[in-house]
């Protein structure tokens, strides 16, 4: 390991806006915990962030089991030992109509949006506590916590929560000198989005939306991030800052 290069967890990190943060962070020198799904690759991240000279630790685990959760933090630990920077990206996401969403349904999506979220934010604040050190949570949240949309209830009612869990931790934690934010991307534009927008009509009903006419670009949520934990933003926290085109402004 490269000792003199600080430490970034990020969740999600096998492809779209995930990978884009991970290729960020090793840009600006980090070395990198990069975890997904059981049974995901991550092979695609780890290549581009060694050629950024990044040594990483690839870990794979459930986000909506908490001691999934704690085995995970604990490898990430005794692989690098001290972390300073946790990107909550990962999620899992819902299209479907509130009358029809199912406990099970609920249940997947809180447990991984909400619950996981949190109890990430738990295991990073104990360790930076526990080191006496400053640290910086990232939570990606999404435009559907801040504005209503059909059929994403669910998912937007979980993304909410993020949301205002931000702010709490913020609060609660700046005395530990723990800056929490979260980032609301609108859509962006990523292979997972694709099989989506391919429906007739679907990719321009979406676009027509946004003021600027445009999808975001991982890339920009990325450079957000890459602002979240620079010196530049040692007094940001409890924000949510929004990358959607001015979607939510009309």
């Amino acid at each position: 390991m490269k000792s003199n290069r600080p430490i970034a967890f990020v969740t999600g990190a096998s492809v779209g806006i995930g990978e884009s943060i991970a290729v960020k962070l090793a840009e600006l020198g980090y070395n990198l915990i990069l975890s997904s799904l059981p049974g995901d690759s991550l092979k695609t991240t780890e290549d581009i962030v060694s050629k950024q000279g990044a040594d990483f630790k690839s870990i794979y685990f459930n986000l909506d089991n908490i001691q999934s959760i704690r085995e995970a933090f604990t490898q990430a630990k005794n692989e690098f030992g001290t972390i300073s920077v946790l990107v909550n990206n990962a999620a899992a996401p819902l299209h479907k109509p509130a009358l029809e969403v199912t406990e099970d349904d609920w249940n997947l999506i809180s447990n991984v949006n909400l619950k996981g979220t949190f109890f990430m934010c738990q295991e990073m604040g104990k360790h930076l506590k526990n080191k006496n050190i400053p640290g910086s949570i990232i939570n990606i949240s999404s435009t559907h916590g801040l504005v209503a949309l059909n059929d994403r209830s669910t998912y937007g009612i979980a993304k909410a929560g993020v949301n205002h869990m931000t702010r709490m931790l913020a609060v609660e934690w700046v005395d530990l000198n723990i800056r929490v934010n979260a980032i609301a991307p609108a859509t962006i534009s990523t292979p997972s989005r694709e099989a989506a927008l391919a429906q007739p009509g679907k990719r321009e009903a979406m676009v027509e939306r946004i003021p600027m006419k445009r999808f975001g670009m991982a890339s920009e949520v990325a450079g957000a991030v890459g602002y979240l934990v620079s010196p530049e933003a040692n007094f940001v926290t409890g924000q949510t800052i929004v990358i959607d085109g001015g979607l939510t402004s009309v």
